[in-house]
């Protein structure tokens, strides 16, 4: 394994992403709206309940599971309120940053190279097919490491801002959150790109392939549904078997990518 080619791979994609505003505005408004914006907003939300619809709030925390009934004894209305969306409805909301930051940029990988006309240049660089398809997904994946990182912290330290006045102690960091930070986040990147890079090494497009692409957002979006309905609510125990069922997959993913990615197909579509 030639480290240098794989190193030089990853940094030419990074500078191609940076230089991208069609990639590049996502990657900051998507995080900055979801982990910024969003919570700030929630946290007011149960001061503009009044008493009366309050009560029809409590009915619907009634309908949750017994464990996250259990999490949110202790706590008042407005507090159960504000704990139940901000550290669990929002979990799998964290995960679509990494998710998407992965997707884009792995969709941008290949697909991107043919669009901009600099893939012939790539392919004939003296690098076999399992270096240049590491590189690509390392450029992907490190930064939505990076990404998920200061998302996660971002979003802590807006949701403790702004609630603390009324829950009256701080809500991040804790230990569910902790392991989707270092577990799950990395599993579901991994989730974005494998999909997407073998997505974007078969069209000519970036759009095309982020198209083709977006339904690997869909399982986060089921998390989201059923946490809401209360088929789900994510535990500690839950986020760990979650996340084992993520890197599985992405072996899968990623073993199948390498091994049937080969640069002749790329030049035929060039």
């Amino acid at each position: 394994m030639n480290r240098r080619a794989v190193l030089a791979i990853v940094r030419k994609d990074l500078r191609a992403v940076g230089r991208s505003k069609g990639v590049m505005l996502p990657l900051v408004l998507v995080p900055l709206v979801i982990l910024g914006v969003m919570p700030a907003v929630v946290s007011w939300v149960p001061s503009l309940i009044p008493p009366e619809a309050m009560m029809g709030v409590e009915g619907f925390l009634a309908r949750m599971p017994e464990g996250l009934r259990a999490e949110l004894s202790g706590l008042e209305g407005a507090q159960r309120l504000l704990v139940l969306v901000l550290v669990y409805f929002f979990a799998p909301m964290y995960l679509i940053v990494p998710l998407m930051v992965a997707s884009v940029i792995a969709a941008d990988s290949f697909a991107g190279e043919v669009e901009r006309r600099t893939a012939e240049a790539l392919l004939y660089t003296p690098t076999t097919d399992g270096e240049l398809f590491l590189g690509k997904v390392l450029a992907a994946w490190l930064p939505a490491l990076g990404v998920g990182l200061g998302g996660f912290l971002l979003y802590g330290l807006v949701a403790d801002l702004c609630t603390y006045r009324v829950v009256g102690r701080l809500l991040f960091p804790n230990p569910m959150w902790l392991v989707l930070l270092v577990w799950v986040a990395p599993a579901v990147a991994g989730l974005g790109l494998g999909t997407m890079v073998l997505v974007s090494s078969r069209v000519r497009t970036f759009q095309e392939a982020y198209q083709l692409g977006g339904a690997v957002v869909l399982p986060v979006l089921l998390l989201v549904v059923g946490q809401i309905t209360g088929v789900l609510y994510f535990s500690l125990p839950v986020v760990a078997l979650l996340g084992l069922l993520l890197w599985a997959v992405d072996a899968g993913l990623l073993w199948y990518g390498a091994r049937t990615f080969r640069r002749e197909a790329l030049i035929t579509r060039l």
